[in-house]
């Protein structure tokens, strides 16, 4: 698998030579300034380090996650005895950022893996690093399909992707025929624009009518134009596209105007619902792309434990983070801490453990599956039938 994914990420340079992605020029004068690292040492290390890029020093949820996975597989032994570290880093500043600092978790923390909560276009450039310096980079945030079509053999992610996502959705949404009027209301960011237009691209490989598209803008003064269209529409089912401030605002509004039959968000709609104190009344009986972490027997353990440890209820971000630190973790007990091997065990994960559901990878680095749906009923997430 490994080596089909190189064949086909050999193709994309062109891709990348040509400008299909760019990266700053400080970023690569930044690895060529660095010594490579020799990833493979003989000798016994003090820690085993995987690193962790995050949003923002303030971006709790998916660190809390991250470090509750090492904390519990240090109080078992680590790595024969050696004890993981996680190293994390912000990617907060000027554009570019993502890039630098994952340079450094290759070359100063010397990290055997990252780990990566970003969003799409940090991921990217957190890729693109791993593609330079041969790293396995896993995202467990990031849902563009971009990500995966750059045939990178060191990226996977643990998140479903967007045609995931959106096959799911629509699959709910036509369940009982083609001649349903479906609304998308989405904001103007960089995540919501590519998982709108991959919505789109699969309602139409279906042969289902175009759903109509309403973007609110960054400043949401446009949100009383949008509602006052869909009431002259007829809007039907309503799909929403965007992080949980914007579902916080545009759900009371519909709601209060009786405007859908009913209501859809994407994983990226309650992004950071339980980790900011937030609960679930404002999404009562709107059908949700679940985590999975409500349901399972061990994401329920999960969710008592983390609360225990750090007072609050663990989102999906962390509930991602969780499951991607312990893959990391599973592949270097199964391959050592050697880069090389590691790669190849990657490919071949099974995880039967995660909180979030069983997890392997497809070719391009996909987590397999499509993801499931919930409802919210009288405040909590009830498995949708």
């Amino acid at each position: 698998m490994f080596q089909l994914r190189y064949k086909s990420f050999l193709c994309s340079i062109i891709l990348l030579l040509t400008g299909f992605v760019t990266v700053e020029a400080q970023t690569f004068e930044s690895l060529s300034s660095h010594q490579t690292t020799n990833s493979n040492k003989t000798e016994q290390p003090e820690t085993i380090k995987i690193g962790l890029l995050i949003p923002s020093i303030e971006s709790q949820s998916a660190k809390h996650g991250a470090e509750l996975a090492i904390k519990i597989s240090n109080e078992k032994g680590g790595y024969k005895d050696v004890p993981f570290q996680l190293i994390t880093r912000s990617t907060a500043g000027p554009w570019g950022a993502g890039s630098k600092e994952s340079v450094s978790l290759v070359y100063d923390d010397e990290v055997l893996a990252i780990m990566g909560s970003l969003d799409g276009r940090n991921a990217h450039l957190a890729e693109q690093v791993a593609a330079k310096t041969k790293i396995i980079f896993l995202s467990t945030r990031a849902s563009d399909m971009t990500l995966s079509q750059a045939f990178v053999p060191w990226y996977f992610r643990t998140v479903p992707n967007d045609k995931q996502q959106a096959i799911s959705l629509i699959q709910e949404i036509y369940k009982n025929g083609e001649s349903e009027n479906v609304t998308i209301i989405s904001t103007e960011d960089y995540d919501s624009k590519y998982a709108v237009r991959t919505f789109l691209k699969v309602a139409d490989s279906m042969k289902i009518a175009k759903p109509k598209h309403f973007l609110l803008k960054s400043s949401g003064n446009n949100i009383n134009e949008i509602l006052d269209e869909i009431e002259k529409s007829d809007a039907g089912k309503i799909v929403l596209f965007g992080d949980y401030q914007f579902a916080s605002k545009i759900i009371p509004a519909l709601k209060e105007r009786n405007l859908a039959q009913t209501i859809f968000g994407s994983l990226s709609t309650i992004n950071n619902l339980q980790a900011s104190g937030l609960n679930w009344e404002i999404f009562e009986d709107v059908i949700l792309i679940s985590s999975g972490h409500y349901f399972t027997e061990t994401g329920l353990a999960f969710q008592k434990e983390f609360e225990k440890t750090f007072g609050y209820l663990p989102g999906f971000f962390s509930a991602f983070a969780y499951d991607g630190i312990n893959i990391i973790i599973d592949v270097i007990k199964r391959a050592g801490p050697d880069r090389d091997k590691i790669i190849d065990a990657f490919a071949e994960t099974k995880y039967k453990s995660g909180v979030t559901g069983n997890i392997q990878f497809d070719k391009n680095g996909n987590r397999v599956g499509n993801p499931g749906l919930m409802i919210i009923k009288n405040g909590f997430p009830v498995v949708l039938k």
